[in-house]
Formats: structure tokens, sequence, C-alpha cells
């Protein structure tokens, strides 16, 4: 679908895909919360999430979709961390726009190769280039988000453990 067309037609279905287990979450509010009572030191960063003023809640939300953090277990757990629907829903589109590029991308670069094998006439030396490097690129721009992710959320996460 190309990168405008297949970003709006992700971004809309994330967008759906965050906000039903959002909803559904707070029906098993209670047994969620159990769990995070639970497992205290892994729920640390969860609930720091959920502290603070909206600007707070949307930029931990969204380092927790930068993060290597499992999606469907957060989209459940935000709603027993008291994180508003507002800073949830766009800290979470937020959060997943390098992973959508990555992924049209990925897809753009698997049909270049396809659409090069089935023409028979191969690549030239520019486009390859520029595919390894965008790729490289990629590679190393995911990588800076995740670690960048997983350094605030532990900063996050020692600051909800003195308080």
């Amino acid at each position: 679908f190309g990168y405008g067309f297949g970003f709006l037609l992700i971004i809309s279905a994330a967008a759906v895909g965050v906000s039903l287990p959002f909803f559904i979450g707070s029906l098993f509010l209670h047994k969620i919360r159990g769990w995070l009572e639970k497992y205290p030191k892994k729920a640390a960063f969860l609930r720091a999430a959920g502290e603070g003023n909206r600007f707070h809640q949307f930029k931990a939300v969204a380092l927790i979709r930068l993060s290597p953090f499992p999606y469907m277990l957060y989209n459940y757990c935000a709603v027993a961390t008291h994180v508003e629907y507002g800073p949830y829903i766009l800290g979470s589109l937020i959060g997943m726009v390098p992973e959508i590029f990555v992924s049209i991308y990925t897809g753009t670069l698997i049909q270049t190769l396809a659409d090069a094998s089935q023409e028979r006439h191969g690549l030239s030396a520019v486009q390859i280039l520029l595919n390894v490097g965008g790729f490289l690129i990629t590679l190393v721009t995911t990588v800076v988000f995740t670690v960048y992710a997983k350094r605030q959320l532990r900063i996050l996460q020692t600051e909800e453990e003195l308080v």
C-alpha cells in the first residue's frame, strides 16, 4: 500500500487494537489489580505510567510502547494503573510509529526484492546500496529507540520505588 496509505491503514487498526483491550480490561479490573499486587517489582513501571499528570502518562505509555514490553499484556493492564484513555491512546499511537515504519519499510523492501527476482533484471548498484543502507538505518534506529525507552522506563521505575 506504500508509506502514506499503509501508515494510515495500520495506525487506524492500531487505534482499534489498543482501545478494545483497554475497555475490556475494565471488566477484569479486580483480577488485573490482583496480578499487579502479586508481582510488585515487575509491575512497578506499569504503575508509574498511571501516576502524575496527563503528559507524564502520555510519556510513560509511549515509552512502554517503544520498549520490548509485550503490547498485549500492557493493553489490559493499563486500565488498572489509572492511566486515562486520552494519554493512553495518544501515547500508544505515537510509541507505535517507529514499529509501523519498520513494518512498512520491510514490506516495501520485500516487494522490491520480489519484483527484481520476477523480472530477472536484478537491482542496480544504487538500488542495492539504498536498500541495504535503508535497512541498516532502520535497524539502528530501532535499537536506539529500544535502548532509550528501556533506560527511561528504569528511571520511572526507580522514581516509583522511591515514592
